[in-house]
């Protein structure tokens, strides 16, 4: 008989998280679901279930995850599965960027995944079990699109932070998993979960200018189906042995055999120059 699970889930008002939501709820889990504002609008579009509760929750509020957390455990007892989705992209080259909006996307995607982590995990530690699971991206392994690399760097964070916690967690029986989406129809590339850098160079106009001219026409076009990921989710959080790393969407596994095929060729390219650094023996 299947154990009825409790998720936390992060940044569920719309896209991966409000999917996930809705996709845990229907297979009879109990759900946290968390949002910045208007709890009641998310309450009423997941149905008013018995299972749910919504708490209004900013990550990088540390006194809001706080309050959050405990009133998950007030309300269901436990949290057996974290999904750290919230967060949003940045569009802007490295030097079109700007300090405050650098800064604001590393405390989302990066410091606020990483502090409504230590919030859950002293619960999960104490229940000898967990799963927790971060949602990185296929710039989290190949940055290739201009005007993205501050996102994909946050990203990269999430994978290695996720390898580094997976080390640490493992043995209290808590499990982690990066998983990293392709390009989703969710709304990624409207409202608020997409920015685009205040300052606009002429000088990358024929690279991330030409990257934001085709945001708006990827926007609904994308190849991934978000409910089918929620259910790749679901079936995550009930295996029993589920990977550190896991690529979602024919994109996103390509993305992944293509880095690994491009390392290495340049670690080969290399590796005389790179094995040549080691103290040589003294001789006898």
């Amino acid at each position: 008989m299947k154990t009825q699970k409790v998720w936390f889930i992060t940044g569920a008002s719309r896209g991966f998280g409000f999917d996930i939501a809705k996709a845990a709820l229907h297979a009879g889990d109990k759900v946290v679901a968390t949002v910045r504002k208007n709890p009641e609008q998310l309450t009423t579009s997941l149905g008013n279930a018995k299972d749910l509760l919504v708490v209004v929750l900013d990550v990088t509020n540390r006194q809001q995850i706080k309050e959050g957390v405990q009133k998950a455990i007030a309300q269901f007892g436990r949290i057996d599965v974290l999904v750290n989705n919230a967060g949003y992209g940045l569009l802007g080259a490295f030097e079109e960027a700007s300090d405050e909006e650098i800064k604001k996307q590393y405390d989302t995607n990066v410091i606020g995944l990483i502090d409504v982590t230590r919030a859950v995990l002293p619960s999960m530690r104490e229940n000898k079990a967990g799963h927790i699971i971060n949602i990185s991206s296929l710039f989290g392994y190949k940055a290739s699109v201009p005007g993205f690399g501050i996102y994909s760097s946050t990203k990269f964070a999430v994978e290695g932070i996720s390898e580094g916690l997976a080390v640490e967690v493992n043995p209290f029986g808590i499990q982690v998993t990066a998983l990293a989406p392709g390009l989703f129809s969710t709304d990624f590339l409207a409202g608020d979960s997409y920015v685009q850098s205040k300052n606009i160079l002429e000088a990358y106009a024929p690279t991330v200018g030409k990257i934001r001219e085709a945001a708006g026409q990827i926007h609904g076009n994308q190849p991934g189906d978000p409910s089918k990921l929620a259910q790749v989710v679901i079936q995550l959080a009930y295996s029993e042995n589920p990977p550190l790393h896991l690529p979602v969407g024919k994109d996103s596994v390509a993305a992944f055999r293509e880095k690994v095929v491009a390392t290495e060729a340049e670690v080969k390219a290399w590796e005389a120059v790179s094995s040549s650094t080691d103290k040589q023996a003294e001789p006898a």
